[in-house]
C-alpha cells in the first residue's frame, strides 16, 4: 500500500476528497520501524502525530514501581497522538511496535496549517479525538469497578464485534496481542489472566487454542462483561 492510499484508507481523512488528500500527502512521510522499537517516550517534545500503515503499535505507560499498562494497541488504519497537535507540550505515553510496522508521520506545525483551510478535516480529527476520549474513559472504568473476569469478557466481545468469525459452535476470533500484552492492557498479571482464561474453558463459555478463541456462551459472557459475577 503506497503513502496516498495509506492515507485514503484512515478514518481521519476518510472524507477528504483526491484534492485534500493530495494536500495531507504533501505534508506526510512515511517510515518503517522494527518490532519493538520505541517510537517516542513520554515527555519527549511532542512534535507530529501518526498513522499505522500496517503492523502494530502499544501505546502504554510506565508506574513507579517500573510496572508497564497498555492505555491501547493501535492497528492499520488507526491514528495515535493526535491529540497533542492541540494541547501542545509533550507526549502523555509511550508507543512502540508490536511488529515490523510502516508508520506515517505528519508534522505539527504544517499539519496546523492545513485544518485552518479545511473545515472537514476539523470535523473528522474532532470525532477521532471524541472516540478515543471514550475508549480512555471505558479503560478508567473497567480498571476501576470491573474484575478482571468481566474486563476479559468485554474485550472478547468487542474483539468478536470487530474481527470475529462464526462458526458451527459459535464465534471464532483471534488474539490482537501476546497474552502477557493484555494481561497488561487489562490491568492484571499474565498469571491472573490465564486463570481466568481456564475458568470460562472449564465453564464451556470459550474455547482456547493459542490465540484463537471461540465464544460459545455470548449471553454469559455479556452478563459478566455487565459485572455479573461468575464463580
Amino acid at each position: 500500500m503506497d503513502l496516498h492510499q495509506a492515507l485514503k484508507s484512515s478514518f481521519l481523512f476518510s472524507g477528504l476528497t483526491e484534492a485534500e488528500l493530495s494536500q495531507i500527502q504533501a505534508i506526510a512521510g512515511i517510515k518503517q520501524y522494527a518490532k519493538g522499537e520505541l517510537i517516542f517516550a513520554e515527555g519527549k517534545e511532542a512534535t507530529c502525530f501518526y498513522i499505522v500503515a500496517s503492523g502494530q503499535v502499544k501505546l502504554y505507560k510506565i508506574s513507579a514501581q517500573g510496572k508497564e499498562q497498555i492505555l491501547h494497541i493501535v492497528n492499520p488504519g488507526e491514528t495515535f497522538a493526535e491529540a497533542v497537535m492541540f494541547s501542545g507540550g509533550h507526549y502523555p505515553a509511550f508507543s512502540e511496535t508490536l511488529s515490523h510496522s510502516r508508520l506515517i508521520h505528519l508534522p505539527k506545525e504544517a499539519f496546523l496549517q492545513l485544518i485552518k483551510q479545511n473545515p472537514q478535516l476539523s470535523l473528522n480529527m474532532l470525532a477521532t479525538l471524541s472516540k478515543l476520549l471514550r475508549r480512555l474513559n471505558r479503560l478508567v472504568e473497567e480498571l476501576s469497578l470491573k474484575d478482571v473476569s468481566s474486563r476479559l469478557a468485554q474485550y472478547l466481545i468487542e474483539q468478536s464485534r470487530q474481527t470475529g468469525q462464526p462458526t458451527e459452535t459459535g464465534v471464532q476470533l483471534e488474539l490482537d496481542a501476546s497474552k502477557t500484552q493484555l494481561a497488561s492492557r487489562l490491568g492484571t498479571i499474565s498469571e491472573t489472566l490465564s486463570r481466568t482464561l481456564r475458568k470460562l474453558k472449564q465453564a464451556g463459555i470459550i474455547q482456547v487454542k493459542g490465540n484463537l478463541i471461540t465464544i460459545l456462551d455470548l449471553d454469559t459472557l455479556n452478563e459478566m462483561a455487565s459485572g455479573a459475577k461468575y464463580d
